[in-house]
């Protein structure tokens, strides 16, 4: 009985000790985190307002915000399920509900549908499969494609109206031509220098400078600022050394106000940073056990004059991240898996409008575009929030 009793009370005491030191890094976790400071957002779940016409959107894979903060939103009409989505469209009808909404539908602050427009035209060649929106410092809209032979950028006033065609349609991929892209996941602007900074993309492997007026081919680069080579790399190997080129797709490339630019390696799950003449300067991985999509879908910038964070997409794992642009150290990220409000499916582009709001869409079948609302910073004290539902 003694040396049963000896051993429990050397088994008490070794437990003890192990939840004392568990529950101090616990909470030194905890305190470590409350000194760093964030922003803060919730979503709002009656944001945007119900689509009139039966409409209803496909995969949205681009939003923009312009200078009066009207948010501008890109979806896809071809990505419905004919038989359980769009019963409204066939012919004949199969009943009463749905219809695809435009390709591009504007939303004004409060939520309010106030304009809606594009698709194809005699004018130009409307992508196979559209992809990216942004609205350039002149408040005109930029589109991309990804689909075969969306070899070209089309850009339009914000009311719609065409302005101009870039690049060669039905090209094959060529990551050194000057004539044509290939399949363009998103174009950027830098408005002091009037440039276009496109990430090029689903075929080629590069970020291409255009002046933002004439649509000519100023620079490009590939990855840590090398030439850019169109070889298969095959598939993303997390144990494997980080290759020296891009690997499909770019998914973006964001200039910052202190001239740097900032370069989705989406399938790499890195973010590498370059300074506007293509110099490489830092990269970072995110989940860097990401398979498949890759986890740097999008980036936005918070709309202080440092744009101190930096806003990054994750569609595979569903979350948006808060980093400190500095250091590109994750602060904290807020979303999860799943259908209601402040829940992703494939969160795909991300954007702010001057309040410091971010808008994001979803595409695959999440099929939306969602409201944050921005709540100022504070205190980080979990390093994933999940779902930031409103406290009120």
């Amino acid at each position: 009985m003694s040396q049963q009793r000896n051993r429990l009370i050397g088994f008490s005491l070794v437990f003890t000790i192990v939840m004392l030191g568990y529950g101090h890094w616990l909470l030194q976790d905890v305190a470590d985190a409350a000194t760093d400071q964030a922003p803060r957002f919730e979503v709002d779940p009656l944001w945007p307002k119900p689509l009139p016409n039966h409409w209803v959107l496909g995969s949205a894979i681009g939003v923009g915000v312009d200078s009066r903060d009207h948010v501008f939103v890109i979806h896809r009409r071809q990505s419905f399920n004919t038989r359980t989505e769009i019963g409204a469209a066939m012919d004949p009808p199969t009943g009463e509900c749905c219809i695809p909404a435009p390709n591009i539908l504007e939303f004004d602050p409060a939520g309010n549908l106030v304009n809606s427009w594009g698709g194809p035209s005699e004018e130009y060649e409307w992508p196979s499969s559209n992809h990216g929106l942004t609205v350039d410092h002149k408040d005109n809209i930029w589109i991309g494609g990804n689909g075969r032979g969306d070899s070209h950028i089309l850009k339009f006033t914000r009311d719609g109206k065409f302005l101009a065609q870039i690049g060669k349609p039905g090209q094959d991929a060529n990551s050194n031509s000057s004539e044509h892209f290939g399949r363009v996941a998103k174009i950027s602007f830098n408005a002091t220098d009037n440039e276009a900074y496109v990430a090029d993309g689903y075929s080629n492997k590069r970020v291409a400078v255009l002046d933002a007026d004439s649509g000519e081919l100023k620079r490009y680069w590939g990855a840590y600022g090398n030439k850019p080579d169109d070889t298969d790399l095959g598939p993303y190997d997390p144990d494997a050394p980080l290759v020296t080129q891009f690997r499909n797709p770019v998914h973006c490339a964001e200039p910052s106000n202190d001239g740097l630019v900032y370069v989705c390696d989406r399938a790499n799950d890195r973010i590498q940073v370059f300074k506007a003449d293509g110099s490489f300067v830092t990269e970072k991985q995110i989940a860097p056990r990401t398979l498949g999509d890759g986890s740097t879908w999008d980036i936005a910038f918070s709309r202080d004059a440092e744009q101190k964070f930096l806003y990054l997409a994750d569609g595979k794992n569903m979350k948006v991240y808060v980093i400190l642009r500095e250091t590109l150290d994750v602060l904290t990220s807020f979303g999860d898996g799943g259908r209601q409000p402040g829940q992703f499916f494939a969160v795909h582009s991300i954007a702010t409008d001057s309040k410091g709001n971010i808008y994001t869409t979803e595409t695959y079948e999440g099929k939306r575009v969602q409201k944050f609302v921005y709540l100022g910073t504070g205190p980080v004290t979990k390093r994933d929030q999940g779902v930031v539902w409103p406290r009120s």
